[in-house]
């Protein structure tokens, strides 16, 4: 089942000038020129929130979660919050039917006071604080990946019921890192050592495996073979310890473009890897076919938003190179920024004119690596005042967003069926002193915070 078959309203929104890998589904230029997204135009939601923002559309966000469950009907799908996390996030995917994984203590409270049912929360994390294992336990969370050897003992002292846990376990699979630095390897049977010690504890109940294969992957393979070295692993605890697990999460990483061209890996190739490695590899071990899941993150979240920024200052060089310094700043962990590629940038405000040349984008601190756009055509007129408009910048851009020059993080605005709603206002200056122990509210800089 393809996004348009879940979708089909979204045909009449087509416009040839908007690449559908790249913008949200619901992305339109209208008649004026405007770009508009979820039915909004984008110039209001500048207007009435400011710039820069980050804007997701609804639609979309939910609409992937159930393009990956048409895919995998029998598999969970588990929303990897670290991508993008609001209160409404939250909610739009515990809606669609999926659960939400969460690496932190806030990101834990976003999934609570968002009613996520706590058997639906997926508590993962490189490195667990004892404080973090805590909040998880007297919250209830359905499943705690253990990630280090530390946390079996760290979480076994903490609970007094049974606590549902997951291994995470490192295959060696060609198309993931090598160099993961937490979870357990096969080949030295540190991840065999492990799972003995699970089972030794009295209050931790050992469900299953967990694995993460890395970040932009577009081919399916690893996948199907991660299956058949962890249903391999699979049979040999149930030969040493007669225990069945019954739980496989193959983690996200699955890729998505941030501009034209870019590969992606697609839900149903997943599936299609993933379905075929099971089928075989337990009929070769005779194993009771495990529950799979899946958390997706960045394949959620990326292409359902985009940043908007307004033109600050424009400055053409000699040879012919233009300039365009932006309102906002780059994503620490922005794909196009992670890869070298350049990320799609689009005039939202305005007709595009027949003349292009092309720019780069500079975030408005102008530093090395602040780059949000190198060498995108953009109007050859184009002037302070314009509104440009950076796609796929759903995921890891709001979230990861840096603060840095005490600048503020910009709001989270939420657009459906031609509404537009702030999900997360923006930081203020007020907002930032607040938490300055030097401030107090009689000081000159406070009496201008406002």
């Amino acid at each position: 089942m393809t996004l348009f078959e879940l979708l089909p309203s979204l045909r009449h929104g087509l416009n040839p000038h908007l690449d559908r890998a790249i913008w949200p589904l619901s992305a339109y230029v209208d008649a004026s020129g405007r770009l508009c997204v979820g039915g909004v135009p984008t110039t209001e939601i500048a207007d009435t929130f400011g710039t820069p923002a980050h804007v997701v559309d609804e639609e979309d966000f939910r609409a992937r979660i159930r393009c990956y469950r048409a895919a995998l009907p029998d598999a969970e799908v588990i929303y990897a919050g670290k991508a993008l996390l609001s209160v409404a996030v939250a909610g739009w995917a515990a809606a669609e039917g999926a659960g939400v994984n969460v690496c932190s203590a806030g990101e834990l409270a976003t999934a609570l006071a968002a009613d996520v049912p706590p058997a639906r929360i997926v508590l993962h994390g490189n490195a667990k604080t004892a404080a973090q294992l805590d909040d998880a336990v007297t919250a209830g969370v359905g499943r705690v990946v253990i990630d280090a050897p530390n946390e079996i003992a760290l979480l076994a002292g903490r609970v007094r019921r049974r606590q549902r846990v997951l291994l995470r376990v490192i295959p060696d699979v060609g198309g993931g890192p090598h160099d993961q630095r937490f979870g357990f390897t096969l080949a030295d049977g540190q991840a065999s050592g492990a799972i003995k010690r699970i089972l030794g504890q009295q209050w931790l109940d050992l469900g299953g495996l967990h694995c993460q294969l890395g970040s932009q992957l577009t081919d399916a393979a690893p996948y199907g073979e991660a299956v058949r070295q962890m249903i391999a692993l699979m049979a040999e605890v149930r030969e040493r310890h007669q225990v069945v697990l019954t739980e496989l999460n193959l983690g996200g990483g699955q890729a998505v473009p941030c501009s034209s061209g870019e590969p992606e890996l697609n839900p149903r190739a997943l599936a299609a890897a993933i379905e075929t490695a099971l089928e075989t590899v337990c009929a070769e071990h005779r194993y009771p076919r495990p529950r799979i899941a899946i958390e997706p993150g960045r394949a959620i979240a990326a292409r359902a938003g985009i940043t908007l920024h307004r033109v600050i200052a424009v400055k053409r060089q000699q040879g012919g190179r233009t300039l365009v310094a932006v309102d906002g700043d780059v994503g620490r962990h922005a794909p196009g920024a992670a890869r070298g590629a350049k990320q799609t940038v689009a005039l939202a405000n305005r007709h595009l004119p027949t003349a292009t040349a092309p720019v780069t984008v500079l975030g408005r601190h102008g530093q090395a690596g602040d780059e949000i756009a190198r060498d995108v055509e953009l109007p050859a007129d184009i002037h302070p005042g314009d509104l440009l408009a950076v796609a796929c910048t759903g995921a890891y851009h709001y979230s990861t967003g840096s603060g840095r020059n005490l600048a503020g993080h910009p709001p989270l605005i939420g657009v459906v069926g031609g509404r537009s709603q702030e999900l997360v206002r923006r930081e203020t200056v007020a907002d930032l002193l607040a938490r300055d122990s030097g401030w107090s509210p009689g000081t000159r800089e406070a009496r201008h915070a406002g």
